[in-house]
């Protein structure tokens, strides 16, 4: 029987009361298919970070990324492997409810290919996985490389510690950060703040978003209506009397 990619994505989450993608577990592409998909998204939940994900297996690999990637081979950015998400994941931009699990604001930071250097599988048994980006605002080659597990303070879980590291090569840069740089989505160009207020954008029930849309279709009207009633008003009143000539 084939392993459920999205198990543990799907237990976390109470679709119910989010509008998050329930997905499913795609086939893979060959191992001879070009470049696959790529997406990173700042995440203001609890704290912020940046979700790092690469698309192998037909799910999205991810790793929470809580100082950003960083252009700068210097930079070794620690990156928590995560539970897998579908791919339909990667278009998403918007508000998780609080309350739900990852709630908060969602921006779709970066998107594009790319192409790990090695067999995919082979180097994430092995621990370093290197690969080339060819995104939006990320590209050249990056490596991930796995930390020697150690017990978490929380219960013995043993978390999946990775580095985030930038590769030597022509798209190396220094000084302000890219993070710093970059601050608003690759997808809408919005900022944060314009998309933790943007009601359209909302992962939540339906009902929400139509009684918003019913509330502003009443309004509409009622000023149509009043704009009406003033005219009729304006018709009615009588004008001024010419001096020596009594009103009929």
């Amino acid at each position: 029987m084939a392993r459920d990619r999205l198990k543990h994505y799907r237990q976390k989450r109470d679709f119910s009361r989010t509008a998050e993608p329930a997905g499913e577990s795609r086939r893979a592409r060959p191992a001879h298919a070009k470049a696959l998909r790529y997406v990173i998204q700042k995440h203001a939940a609890r704290a912020l970070h940046y979700d790092f994900r690469l698309e192998h297996d037909g799910v999205l690999l991810s790793w929470a990324v809580p100082k950003g990637p960083s252009e700068n081979p210097a930079d070794k950015r620690l990156a928590v492997q995560v539970e897998d998400h579908p791919l339909d994941y990667g278009n998403f931009e918007g508000t998780i409810p609080a309350g739900e699990y990852g709630g908060g604001t969602v921006m779709l930071w970066d998107r594009g290919r790319w192409l790990a250097a090695d067999d995919v599988d082979e180097a994430l048994r092995k621990g370093k996985l290197v690969f080339a980006l060819d995104g939006e605002r990320l590209k050249g080659l990056w490596a991930l490389v796995r930390l020697r597990p150690r017990n978490n303070e929380r219960g013995g879980e043993r978390r999946k510690n990775w580095l985030l590291i930038k590769e030597k090569d022509d798209y190396v840069r220094t000084g302000k950060l890219v993070t710093a740089r970059e601050t608003t989505s690759v997808k809408t160009g919005r900022s944060m703040d314009e998309i933790a207020t943007g009601h359209s954008r909302v992962w939540h029930s339906d009902k929400t978003a139509a009684g918003k849309a019913a509330a502003a279709t009443k309004t509409a009207r009622k000023k149509t209506t009043a704009g009406k009633t003033t005219r009729r008003a304006r018709k009615k009143r009588p004008g001024k009397t010419r001096p020596g000539k009594k009103r009929r």
